[in-house]
């Protein structure tokens, strides 16, 4: 750990004193109006700037050689162009094209960090605040509207992303730039993030161990963090949230500032929710959420040199219910109930050198885990995760068309129980992994292709007593694996894009698999782990094509996935005190199935949208069962409008939208089939200039028509609890 933080300081120490500026103007490509306001960006710096009221842009104190530049407005075609600094000074003209899709922002989930109709993966991705006006009281549930991910939920408090029909340990979430480690293993342990403070979400759909290791069988969530202010700035803003069915309070500030050499920003972010209210049973007892997130960043650019230091402190005081019994709209908490305190924190270095430019990341994690039935003082399982991560990679000077990355990435996790009871035994857990990949580009085709090798130990210790629940027997399990993927992209007839890819991907077994010896707290199982499971390898195959022009765009994604030694739980026939006992087995298993999304924009009704999408997922074990899990078909349509100006308000959107969830009835033996149902769900929002700052104001409701509904993928379908009733938020905020 000590050589990898030098490494990070020796960074400094081979920056070299190149002083480089970009200047530019940007226009509209149509009419040639200069065009105040677009935001001009170098990803890979996080140094960005705003035209001036003649289009005129400068970007000053960058590295020499070759940089990304990233052009966008509201209304137009986002731009990117590489630009070469070995002159010290350099001048662009961009030209933006008019547009209503929004179908080329830069994706950074993936090395090369390419716009959206470059990238041969695709990749969904998704503004935060754009997700969030969808009515969502939490963030996890928001992620529903992304096509292919789903939620795995404990009423709203608790949520746990689904991508194609996998969770839990097989999909891997990355924030700040560095993977989040906080006990996935749990089907009560949520997503572990507060809201604020995010500028994107990006969803890699399939295997993504090439670039992020072991655990990423199923795919990755790559949360952005907000942007630093444009040089020589300061901005900030407040909001306040209220959420009518669980009478919650979400209030939210933030300021930011920057100047040519040192950037900083804060963010504070507190919530309280009361039990939330069904249509017809009243509320939910104990259902009851609080939370507080404080999100800070430094960042430092110097020449050749960037880095970025981030910290995030998140507190959850979570409820966990049972059943509809004594009604309450108090925010305190009772027992049962989590209490966890979740700490990252990151550094993101860079340093350019003439053609090439080396990366590191480095992570310190802390999660610390209570969950406390009887007593509020002594916890009946109590966890501390300590995790350092780190991740050093080497972009190689361009060779003709093709861009290659070579890096090594790996893990030290300490694992250890403080609680009464305990399922998971004491354990350290390490991870290195070696990868290469490629990206050769020619004309409107991409080739992309990678190779890796990841070993993953583990090493748990010897407690309590043989043959007693809670015992566990030491041991010592490596695993090696071997991953690779190759990838397609062709742009053809103008308006056509089509990717294929096929990826392999790995998963070790987890703490909880390899050596459970006890009751899983909320599942109401007596789990008991096999120390002689296998990994889990997987390969996918993906198709995407996609057609847009100006007003119509159509796009359909299809994906088979074979997984090897699928890991499951199967029931047993015998009962530990009142609780069923369950086994950790492996078999062979398929995934299947795609999403189709249709986006109308009709001549000349500018301001119209309507969207389409539907969803599918099919899963089975070779010759046996149903998966678990599997969330149920649907479809959803959405009227979409919006206006740049409406008297005294810019930027006014409203929608409606209606989602139909087919039942669910092909479940594993010991799962239930879900009925099907429709929910409805309406908002509008839009901003008012106020002295040159802004008052932004949103309304949104969603179940409108207060449906009684309980979705499949619901742990509280086992005791008949519906979800959420009519709610109603509304929020307003001030930006400076």
């Amino acid at each position: 750990m000590k050589n990898l933080f030098l490494l990070l300081f020796a960074f400094v120490g081979f920056a070299t004193f190149a002083q480089n500026q970009i200047t530019g103007t940007v226009k509209d490509a149509s009419t040639g109006e200069l065009l105040q306001g677009a935001s001009v960006y170098i990803p890979k710096l996080e140094k960005g700037t705003v035209t001036d009221q003649n289009g005129v842009f400068t970007l000053n104190n960058l590295p020499g050689g070759m940089v990304r530049l990233v052009i966008s407005l509201l209304g137009f075609e986002t731009y990117s162009t590489n630009v070469n600094l070995s002159n010290n000074t350099s001048d662009v003209s961009i030209s933006l094209k008019p547009s209503v899709f929004e179908m080329n922002e830069v994706v950074v989930s993936t090395p090369f960090q390419k716009l959206q109709k470059e990238n041969v993966m695709k990749i969904e991705k998704a503004s935060v605040e754009s997700l969030l006006q969808s009515g969502a009281p939490t963030l996890a549930e928001s992620l529903t509207n992304i096509p292919g991910v789903s939620n795995f939920s404990t009423g709203i408090s608790i949520g746990k992303p689904v991508i194609r029909g996998l969770s839990g340990n097989r999909i891997v979430v990355y924030t700040q730039g560095v993977r989040l480690e906080n006990q996935q293993f749990g089907d009560e342990h949520g997503l572990g993030l507060g809201e604020g403070g995010f500028e994107s979400v990006e969803v890699i759909k399939g295997p993504a161990s090439l670039l992020y290791g072991s655990d990423a069988l199923g795919g990755v969530l790559y949360f952005t963090p907000e942007n630093f202010a444009p040089d020589n700035k300061i901005s900030g803003d407040a909001s306040v949230e209220y959420v009518s069915n669980t009478q919650g309070v979400k209030s939210n500030v933030g300021v930011k500032m920057s100047g040519e050499t040192f950037k900083f920003l804060i963010r504070g972010s507190v919530a309280s929710h009361a039990d939330y209210e069904t249509p017809d049973d009243g509320r939910v007892t104990n259902s009851r959420f609080n939370e507080q997130d404080l999100k800070t960043a430094l960042g430092y650019n110097k020449n050749n040199f960037k880095t970025t230091l981030r910290y995030n402190f998140n507190r959850l005081r979570i409820g966990l219910p049972e059943e509809i019994g004594a009604q309450s709209k108090s925010k305190s908490i009772e027992l049962p109930f989590q209490d966890i305190d979740n700490h990252v924190l990151s550094s993101q270095s860079a340093l350019f050198l003439k053609n090439s430019h080396l990366e590191l990341n480095l992570g310190y994690l802390y999660n610390h885990r209570k969950e406390l039935e009887d007593s509020r003082t002594d916890p009946a399982l109590g966890f501390q995760l300590t995790t350092f991560n780190y991740d050093l990679k080497y972009h190689l000077p361009k060779w003709g068309n093709f861009e290659t990355i070579v890096g090594v990435q790996g893990m030290y996790q300490d694992n250890e129980n403080f609680g009464e009871e305990q399922l998971v035994p004491d354990a350290i857990t390490k991870d290195i992994g070696f990868v290469a990949t490629s990206l050769y580009t020619f004309g409107q085709q991409a080739l992309q292709f990678g190779i890796r090798v990841d070993n993953r130990n583990i090493r748990a210790e010897d407690k309590g007593e043989f043959g007693e629940e809670g015992f566990f027997e030491n041991f010592d399990r490596s695993f090696t694996a071997f991953n690779a993927s190759l990838g397609y992209k062709i742009a053809f007839a103008k308006n056509y894009l089509a990717r294929l890819n096929v990826a392999s991907g790995s998963r070790s077994p987890n703490l909880a698999e390899l050596a459970s010896n006890g009751v899983h707290e909320g599942t109401n199982r007596f789990e008991i782990g096999n120390v002689n499971l296998d990994k889990e390898q997987n390969i996918q195959v993906d198709l995407s094509l996609e057609f847009a022009n100006q007003h119509f765009e159509l796009t359909a994604d299809g994906f088979f996935n074979r997984i090897n030694d699928f890991i499951f739980v199967v029931p047993e026939d015998r009962f530990v005190g009142e609780e069923q006992v369950f086994n950790f087995a492996q078999e062979d298993a398929n995934l299947y199935g795609g999403e189709i999304f249709l986006h109308l924009h009709p001549h000349p009704l500018d301001w119209l949208h309507l969207e389409s999408g539907f969803e599918l997922v099919l899963g089975k074990i070779l010759g046996g069962d149903d998966l678990p899990l599997i969330p149920a078909k649907t479809i959803s349509n959405t009227l979409r409008v919006e206006w740049k100006d409406v008297k005294l308000f810019k930027n006014f959107y409203a929608f409606a939208k209606h989602q139909y969830t087919f039942e669910q009835n092909k479940v594993s033996s010991f799962e239930t089939p879900t009925a099907d149902y429709n929910l409805v769900s309406a908002g509008l929002g839009a901003e008012l200039n106020l002295k040159n700052n802004l008052i932004r104001w949103s309304v949104s409701a969603t179940n409108l028509f207060d449906e009684t509904y309980i979705p499949h993928l619901s742990r509280l379908k086992i005791d008949g609890i519906p979800n959420i009733g009519r709610n109603i938020n509304l929020k307003i905020g001030y930006l400076f």
